[in-house]
């Protein structure tokens, strides 16, 4: 685990947001229009439309929590659903605990 990374990944206001909202993605996302429910996470554009920000910042934010393994991508066609990887961020809280 790189403390690191994932520290700077969790140094910005809006992917700490995002990971807030995931967590109960059926109170904070309208419904999935490509999928029945959010098994398998929100859709992207969910995401960018409740933060307001622009696609391509929006996918750079979720790819570097992707790689720190905060996320978990699952696709379906053309669109990516992101979900929180809850065993990494229990392992992550885990880890601090410890080490701190």
């Amino acid at each position: 685990m790189n403390f690191l990374e994932i520290n700077k990944v969790l140094s910005n206001k809006v992917r700490i947001d995002i990971l807030h909202w995931l967590k109960k993605p059926e109170e904070n996302f309208p419904p999935q229009i490509n999928v029945p429910d959010f098994n398998d996470g929100v859709c992207v554009c969910h995401i960018q439309d409740k933060t307001g920000l622009s696609q391509s910042t929006i996918s750079h934010y979720l790819t570097m929590m992707h790689k720190v393994n905060l996320l978990i991508a699952t696709r379906h066609g053309k669109w990516t659903y992101y979900k929180r990887n809850e065993n990494e961020i229990l392992n992550y809280i885990s880890s601090l605990k410890n080490e701190l």
